[in-house]
């Protein structure tokens, strides 16, 4: 099939230029031929130039222009293409001899019978050559264009794949500290034969799908992650019982409002996992409300005298600070806080902005 095609395409180009050099003929006919002579003495003399100034344009064209200039190798077109341009003056000149013994026989009046001098015939033959190199030209630009467009969709195509690959291995490290954390719950309440325990395992099944699943979607609704983290943190306060104060406040949110999934639960996650005050229990307050397209999401929790500081934020904060950059790029605002008593994230998100990777 390619031989057949490669076929078909060399006959349609070989069809082109014979067309456009039938064209360069009439034209020739027209500005250099002999006024005084019929149209076939026109043809034929203009005929004789035909051969010169094709040979001129393909030299130009397919050698010098892709060999010297393209490369940037100027001293050696400049040199080569007055070395064509003296050789082909000089056919030109024995062309045009040719041409009018031959178109006359050599019987002529007294008046010298071509109307056009040798000094014009050259330039309407270098003008012709002048436009080929210049649509040449024009070709090379726009085929080189069309490669380095190419060339910046496969780059950017190859980063949008890098960028997925690492959002999804973020993905997959946040969620063991959901299970294990849960699943720890959940053995703890059934060694004790609670009767929250099925409620549990029905919290946490939900948990299993919206972790498992909904994070797969670009983007999920706010009231949906806001949901979750209240599931999450039922299942924590029964873990805690009386070990645990918590302050939960949330705004009403509009169901238009959507963002990339997993990027409040971890904040959760780490005050339940990192938290401790010093007397023994875990404060925790979250507050969530929107301002216009702004979301404006807090928590606190209590930290211990003896907690260090890098374990505050441990490799959940780690992940979700990289998801947001990788997301959302310059459209918000996190600060971290930390204290001897307190450990404190403040997140601003532009909700108007679509994700990176939802664009």
């Amino acid at each position: 099939m390619k031989p057949k095609k490669s076929i078909i395409q060399a006959a349609k180009r070989l069809l082109i230029h014979l067309i456009l050099w039938i064209f360069v003929l009439i034209f020739f006919s027209f500005f250099i031929g002999i006024e005084s002579a019929n149209n076939p003495t026109k043809f034929t003399f203009s005929a004789f130039f035909l051969p010169v100034t094709i040979s001129t344009t393909y030299i130009f064209i397919y050698h010098l222009i892709p060999k010297f200039l393209l490369p940037e190798k100027y001293l050696k077109f400049v040199f080569y293409s007055v070395y064509t341009l003296i050789i082909s003056a000089v056919f030109i000149i024995v062309s045009a001899f040719y041409g009018f013994v031959l178109s006359f026989g050599l019987k002529w009046n007294d008046n010298f019978p071509i109307s056009k001098s040798i000094f014009y015939i050259m330039i309407t033959i270098y003008l012709v050559v002048a436009i080929a190199s210049a649509f040449s030209l024009l070709k090379y630009n726009y085929a080189t264009s069309a490669k380095n467009k190419e060339l910046q969709n496969r780059i950017l195509e190859a980063q949008l794949k890098l960028k997925e690959q690492e959002l999804q291995y973020l993905k997959m490290q946040i969620h063991p500290h959901f299970l294990f954390n849960t699943l720890n719950t959940i053995y703890g309440l059934s060694l004790a034969n609670n009767p929250s325990t099925p409620e549990m395992i029905l919290q946490l099944s939900n948990l299993l799908d919206y972790i498992l699943y909904q994070t797969k979607k670009p983007l999920v609704r706010l009231e949906d992650e806001v949901k979750h983290i209240q599931n999450y943190i039922e299942l924590e306060m029964k873990r805690f019982q009386e070990d645990l104060k918590i302050e939960f406040h949330c705004e009403p949110i509009p169901e238009k409002i959507k963002i990339a999934p997993m990027l409040l639960l971890p904040f959760v996650e780490n005050s339940f996992k990192h938290g401790k005050g010093n007397d023994g229990k875990l404060k925790i307050s979250i507050h969530i409300k929107l301002e216009e397209e702004y979301l404006k999401f807090e928590i606190i929790n209590s930290v211990s005298e003896s907690t260090e500081n890098s374990e505050t934020e441990g490799i959940g904060l780690d992940n979700i600070k990289r998801r947001l950059n990788i997301l959302y790029e310059k459209d918000y605002e996190l600060k971290l806080e930390n204290d001897s008593e307190f450990f404190q994230a403040k997140l601003i998100l532009n909700t108007s902005k679509l994700p990176t990777d939802v664009k």
